[in-house]
């Protein structure tokens, strides 16, 4: 690769800052990390990732990208402990989606295209940050604050950091600075002092309410690795439990809307669990064991900083990962976006280093516009959420209803839709005729049947 420049300061630690940092030693001499939390060598929930505690799953593009850039940690994931489902027995997965209880039977045609890991998000990032640890030319300097940019003429030229043990400060001297601290990121507050305007921001307040458990459940207990039904219309509590590494699961409550109070206590969780999930699932949960106390993750909104579309913006300054865009957690779009975003960078750096700032924040736009959309407009097919429903947006809705439905029965539709939730294809894949004839045309062969039985029984 061709080096473009000196020294690379990334600032956060979590998957889109290490997914970056691992990119930028391709085109820098050398890259510091800089992370607030002090890291240990085990996979422990940390501060600074407050969703970590929750139910995470390396999606289908995700793990190919990881596989791109760290070679052979797939095989790590699951040396390690991880379960991989790579199989397409659909007899593993319960997913409701919509009301609608996808398949259980037979398999996907192409399984090779479709694996999935589970495992929990410290154990997959404490792998990501151990092969990034091994980098030669990067360093983590963690325990350490952001405090303030330096800029010279439009330009950033490093980072202000001190040291949260003593309160030692020092200025990092940098090329190129990459913001992926997260949602709190502090940048449009930083850009203001720099003399910038902050990004626009989209919004759809949501108001839900996560509380989730991890629980060691025997292997011989349960089939699946993941069991899935969140919120559907008229409907406020939703769960989902998932494998983690090894025999550990974690399961998780959801509440919709603010004056919806999420579990307070393992009974209550419990308790909604038993409503809402499987017998099967409820008493192996119920003969498990609680490996922690309950975990609660308030998501209010979700925002999309739009970096993509300031007409003013400083030159060597990127910005990645949740500080861009945040979603509702429970679509697993966090880490697979970061992945993406972090393609599109080794994509403009190829490019060189000019306008890099332009390109990049407009190339990342292009795979969040996909999820953005995914996941507003599944928010929005929920009246408890409160948001401007335009008629494309009722109109992929109801069609998404429909795949759903066909998907209850048919393992094709089942992959084609997962295909498209697991960011592999863009949703235009779900309009191709042979999706449109199982969707449409086969729905309507079978009702047009289902009459013809009645006429004559009459």
């Amino acid at each position: 690769m061709t080096r473009i420049g000196g020294h690379a300061v990334v600032l956060g630690a979590s998957m889109a800052g290490l997914l970056a940092a691992r990119v930028l030693t391709d085109f820098y001499d050398r890259v510091t990390v800089i992370e607030r939390d002090v890291l240990g060598d085990t996979a422990a929930p940390r501060r600074g990732v407050p969703q970590s505690r929750q139910p995470h799953v390396v999606l289908a593009r995700c793990g190919q990208i990881l596989e791109e850039l760290f070679p052979g940690i797939g095989d790590e994931l699951v040396g390690d402990g991880a379960h991989e489902w790579r199989d397409g027995d659909l007899s593993r997965l319960y997913t409701r989606f919509g009301g609608h209880l996808i398949t259980q039977s037979g398999r996907i045609q192409d399984p090779s295209a479709l694996k999935i890991f589970y495992a929990s998000r410290p154990f997959i990032e404490s792998h990501v940050r151990r092969r990034v640890r091994g980098l030669s030319t990067l360093t983590i300097v963690d325990g350490h604050g952001v405090d303030s940019l330096t800029e010279h003429a439009g330009v950033v030229t490093g980072v202000r950091v001190t040291r949260e043990l003593d309160k030692a400060s020092r200025t990092l001297a940098a090329d190129l600075v990459v913001d992926a601290t997260g949602r709190g990121s502090r940048t449009p507050a930083l850009l203001e002092q720099m003399g910038y305007p902050r990004p626009r921001e989209e919004q759809l307040t949501v108001n839900v309410s996560y509380v989730s458990m991890p629980v060691r459940i025997p292997d011989v207990s349960l089939h699946e690795y993941l069991f899935i039904d969140m919120f559907v219309p008229g409907r406020s509590h939703g769960f989902a439990m998932s494998r983690c590494e090894n025999d550990d699961w974690v399961v998780l409550v959801g509440t919709l809307g603010k004056h919806v109070p999420p579990p307070a206590s393992v009974a209550e969780l419990m308790e909604h669990a038993e409503r809402l999930m499987p017998a099967h699932a409820f008493q192996a949960l119920r003969t498990g064991t609680p490996l922690a106390d309950i975990a609660l993750h308030r998501f209010p909104a979700s925002r999309w900083r739009r970096y993509d579309q300031m007409a003013r913006f400083p030159d060597r300054l990127l910005v990645t990962g949740d500080a861009v865009c945040s979603f509702n957690p429970i679509y697993g779009q966090g880490m697979t976006v970061a992945a993406i975003d972090a393609v599109a960078l080794h994509a403009c750096l190829r490019r060189g280093a000019d306008a890099l700032a332009r390109r990049y924040h407009r190339e990342a736009a292009k795979s969040i516009q996909v999820a953005w959309r995914t996941a507003v407009g599944s928010d929005l097919a929920l009246p408890e959420v409160e948001g401007r429903r335009t008629l494309p947006t009722k109109v992929s809705n109801a069609f998404i209803d429909r795949i759903l439905l066909a998907a209850e029965s048919d393992p094709w539709v089942a992959q084609e839709f997962q295909r498209v939730t697991g960011m592999l294809e863009p949703p235009a894949r779900l309009l191709r005729p042979a999706m449109l004839y199982r969707v449409l045309g086969k729905r309507g062969d079978r009702e047009r049947s289902a009459q013809t039985r009645v006429s004559s029984t009459a």
